[in-house]
């Protein structure tokens, strides 16, 4: 039978026991997503839900990071490009519903920096296993975009909305002790754990009744399906920030590693 994974060259795969698919984000710049992985990220659920080998997905970071976030290359593609700005928007609304809709359980294994698309998936993971000295950044408005992504989505239900306001409006890191205290993730461990941790909970998970596991994560999921509007509007106003002049200028200021100025335009983003 032909490999279904073959296609997703982006990404590595193993299978550490019985009914566990290991999923790992591997690549230059701290696991950077570049266009290629972006892509791969977004459709490989897809797949996961249709292979009758694989009953749980574990998603973890090569190295020393989870994932850094979208390479310079996939932000800067965007800017003066309409198809390429659409192509991304809809691959992340995609990685969004097809971690959600997966009928498999999804467990992730942060360490490191966990950032942008990579960090979408392993919030979104049905159980989250976090590092205690991992750094999770939602760093969109300090790219000088709106928090899209998976915020809008799932950051209130998690933390509440107080907490999800404070992080996603500062862009402030939280450690992975941190994270755990306000609930934005299932678990934090000792650093040296955090693999281990989350194949032993993917294990008891392969071994549990699969029509159970699947249809309680299938209900408890309507909570994000609900959100979906709020999710498209976040989704809509953070591409529609990359063609204007802040996330040039936040985008340069990484590259450039100094503080962004962002004196750009903001006509229409108040009411009068």
């Amino acid at each position: 039978m032909a490999d279904p994974y073959t296609e997703f060259s982006s990404l590595q795969f193993d299978r550490p026991s019985e009914g566990v698919l290991r999923i790992t984000l591997e690549g230059p710049g701290l696991n950077a997503v570049n266009p290629e992985m972006h892509r791969h990220l977004a459709d490989v659920w897809v797949a996961v839900d249709r292979d009758a080998d694989t009953k749980v997905a574990v998603l973890q970071g090569a190295g020393k990071a989870f994932s850094a976030g979208g390479s310079f290359e996939l932000v800067e593609s965007m800017f003066d490009d309409f198809d390429r700005r659409a192509r991304v928007a809809r691959e992340a609304r995609d990685l969004v519903f097809n971690v959600i809709n997966c009928s498999k359980p999804i467990v992730s294994a942060m360490h490191g920096p966990a950032v942008g698309a990579g960090l979408v998936a392993g919030l979104l993971a049905d159980v989250s296993v976090v590092a205690r000295t991992a750094r999770i950044i939602d760093g969109h408005t300090r790219l000088g975009v709106t928090a899209g992504d998976h915020a809008a989505i799932c950051w209130p239900l998690l933390c509440g909305m107080a907490k999800a306001k404070y992080y996603l409006l500062t862009c402030e890191s939280l450690s992975g002790e941190e994270a755990e205290r306000i609930g934005l993730v299932s678990l934090c461990v000792d650093d040296d754990e955090v693999h281990d941790r989350a194949l032993e909970i993917a294990a008891g998970l392969a071994a549990g009744a699969q029509s159970a596991i699947r249809w309680t994560k299938q209900t408890l999921n309507n909570w994000y399906r609900a959100q979906s509007g709020i999710f498209d509007a976040s989704l809509a106003y953070e591409f529609m920030g990359f063609s204007g002049p802040d996330a040039r200028e936040g985008l340069a200021s990484h590259r450039e590693k100094r503080p962004p100025d962002f004196s750009g335009a903001t006509e229409g983003t108040s009411p009068r």
